[in-house]
């Protein structure tokens, strides 16, 4: 008989996680974890991916659906024939959970070259809000770390501060040597974000991601059309569910780039149709991780790869947490690998 329960575990940030919403020092996770009753070592582990006061889900009465989720698999009902839209995360854990479940616990979801330890994926370096000259420092630790990618989060420093960040790359990097992105997480008001963006071009910018809020489609659109910096959308996905909403938004923005963050999308399968619509529009697209421990993450990365897109990724948050879950997963530089050779300590997750 399959059974399922929930484990709770609370992970700390190596240093604070400051972004234009608010600063993070820790995170709670919920895991589904589904195994056999009668041989509990079998056991599918999913990560609800919720991240405060962004994901969809992240309302009252989370919990308690959750719990229900479970309770319906200790009755033996399948995951597909639960309608788990209005819950991107929650869908996003029990997707990957019983992928696990159906490869015996093993945790390789996507068998490729990159599970055999043959291959890895690129990905960008992350350079969290600060102050000036700790961003700088960030900076060149990622440098020095061989980083050639580097995505830099801004709107929360004042802009000349910002702009003095961007320069120290440029001064010493053009963009044949480190492309940089930006991340506003839609701190820009609608009446200045253009201006802003002009300051911005003259450092040689990849792409922007949500220089607006979501739900302004139409100044977004005006926005899109006149940047000189491309646009990449990330939180104007959330919550565009169906087929519709999501061809209205290519239809109606017309954005150069998709971020993509599974547990904020309701899952993998569900990001494989956001970029089947992007293939059709010429829009480009990457696959990002969002606070995900090493178990999200794992899913994650193993699917990214087996997508064959040679971009960069924003797959580092396996280095986020000072007490994150031992897992074959590592950096090397701007490589993330699977060492089939290491492994997982799942002793959270054992059931009596």
């Amino acid at each position: 008989m399959i059974q399922a329960k929930i484990i709770r575990q609370e992970f700390r940030f190596q240093r604070p996680a400051a972004t234009s919403r608010g600063t993070y020092l820790k995170k709670e996770v919920n895991f589904i974890v589904i195994y056999y009753a009668h041989d509990p070592s079998i056991a599918g582990i999913g990560e609800c991916s919720l991240f405060p006061g962004l994901s969809y889900d992240d309302v009252k009465g989370f919990k308690e659906k959750l719990k229900q989720t479970v309770d319906l698999i200790n009755q033996g009902v399948y995951y597909t024939d639960m309608d788990l839209t209005e819950w991107p995360s929650i869908n996003f854990a029990l997707e990957t959970a019983w992928k696990d479940f159906r490869v015996n616990g093993s945790k390789i979801l996507y068998p490729s070259q990159f599970t055999e330890g043959k291959d890895s994926l690129v990905i960008n370096g992350l350079i969290w809000m600060d102050s000036r000259d700790e961003m700088i420092r960030q900076i060149q630790t990622k440098v020095n770390d061989g980083f050639t990618c580097l995505k830099m989060k801004i709107g929360a420093l004042d802009l000349h501060d910002e702009l003095e960040v961007l320069k120290f790359i440029r001064n010493r990097f053009d963009s044949e040597e480190i492309e940089i992105r930006v991340d506003a997480n839609g701190a820009f008001h609608p009446g200045e974000a253009l201006e802003m963006i002009k300051m911005l071009s003259d450092y040689n910018l990849h792409s922007i991601e949500q220089p607006l809020a979501p739900g302004h489609p139409g100044e977004m659109a005006r926005l899109c059309e006149a940047s000189p910096v491309p646009i990449a959308l990330d939180e104007e996905l959330i919550g565009k569910h169906t087929g519709s909403a999501r061809r209205k938004l290519f239809e109606n923005i017309r954005p150069h780039y998709l971020v993509l963050k599974p547990g904020l999308l309701g899952g993998l399968a569900s990001c494989r149709e956001w970029i089947n619509l992007a293939n059709e529009h010429n829009t480009g697209w990457w696959i990002t991780s969002s606070l995900e421990t090493n178990i999200g993450l794992n899913a994650i990365a193993q699917w990214t790869y087996t997508l064959q897109n040679p971009i960069f990724h924003g797959l580092s948050t396996g280095s986020l947490y000072n007490n994150n879950i031992s897992s074959p997963l590592y950096l090397h530089g701007e490589r993330l690998y699977f060492d089939p050779d290491r492994k997982w300590d799942l002793s959270t997750f054992v059931t009596e």
